[in-house]
């Protein structure tokens, strides 16, 4: 048993190994794709700080880095969010929207939007009311759950402020000048990286990295989990504990990733399946792999996105595409478990 135990841990660690090498691999390819084209050696020689042509040093480390910096914080959230409410949800069909960030995320951004505010604004704003959504929906879960209801409130309270948010932004792209408000309003709530500074990428990382190392620590509990609650008390775990650190984690994830970039769909849904997939249920394992899964996922989507057409193509839509079929596949497998 014990033999068998350091060979799974030496077969994790090489898919982690791989997919990390992967990821910065994709990174850097992604570099030279778009319509301004440029060679691997190129790149190599303007990331060693060798100044080849003022077009190229400014493709590279003006437009291209930090959007590509940005498209991985962005999928490793995405898919470390889903990833820790499936399982703290015990349900492969929750995503990171599930307790109305997203929702709350895009109502600031498109207010912010309407009302003139730059784009400093629009970040804070969304960033605010997705942390006020998923707070509402907490209040509704504590105010009338109790017991095994709490966790049902919980979803319930989340459907019910996704709604709320959802005809708020309905309301304020009526009210949006047609000709200047609302297409932004759209553009910004189908979702693009276009828009990445290197200061969004060192806001963000700060909080990724906070996040993410907890949602690590936290792998053990949620693999206790999975034997159910009252198994999970039993053993000892504080699982209203659990719920509070791996929901906010998550919540404070998707915030950041919607307030950078905009409403990007299925990368929360389907990244932790395909990990699962790959690696097993292992949270320990299945964290950090959704974590590099979701950034090159979103890096391979948004070179697809530049480089397609003349016009680049909102990411959210690209993700939604491509999300869409890859879960019917999903659900025509036969192993039904996750």
């Amino acid at each position: 048993m014990t033999d068998q135990y350091k060979i799974k841990r030496r077969e994790a660690f090489l898919k982690i190994l791989g997919l990390a090498i992967f990821t910065l691999l994709a990174g850097l390819i992604s570099l030279g794709v778009g319509r301004y084209a440029v060679s691997l050696p190129d790149i190599l020689r303007t990331l060693s700080g060798e100044r080849i042509s003022p077009e190229i040093t400014q493709v590279i480390w003006k437009i291209r880095l930090p959007r590509i910096l940005a498209g991985m914080l962005v999928g490793g959230a995405l898919a470390l969010s889903g990833t820790a409410y499936q399982g703290m949800f015990k349900n492969p069909l929750v995503s990171p929207d599930i307790l109305g960030s997203s929702a709350g995320a895009g109502f600031g951004a498109a207010a912010a939007i309407l009302l003139s505010m730059n784009v400093a604004g629009i970040k804070l704003m969304s960033f605010a009311f997705g942390m006020l959504a998923v707070m509402l929906t907490w209040f509704i879960s504590s105010r009338f759950g109790r017991g095994n209801d709490s966790l049902f409130l919980l979803i319930l309270g989340g459907i019910i402020i996704s709604s709320l948010f959802q005809s708020l932004i309905s309301l304020v792209k009526y009210v949006a000048d047609p000709t200047d408000q609302l297409p932004a309003i759209t553009f910004w709530l189908l979702g693009s990286l276009s828009k990445a500074t290197m200061s969004d990428v060192k806001i963000m990382a700060i909080p990724f990295a906070v996040c993410a190392a907890i949602l690590i620590l936290c792998s053990s509990s949620l693999n206790i989990l999975a034997l159910g609650e009252e198994e999970a008390r039993t053993l000892g775990v504080n699982t209203k504990v659990l719920r509070g650190v791996v929901i906010s984690m998550a919540t404070v994830l998707t915030a950041f990733a919607v307030s950078l970039c905009g409403m990007i769909g299925w990368v929360g849904l389907v990244i932790p399946h395909l990990a699962r997939l790959f690696v097993g249920p292992n949270f320990k394992v299945l964290i950090p792999t959704s974590l590099l899964l979701g950034s090159a996922y979103l890096l391979i989507m948004d070179d697809f996105c530049r480089s397609a057409l003349a016009v680049e193509i909102p990411l959210g839509i690209i993700t939604s595409l491509a999300g869409l079929p890859f879960f019917l596949y999903l659900l025509t497998k036969k192993n039904k478990g996750w």
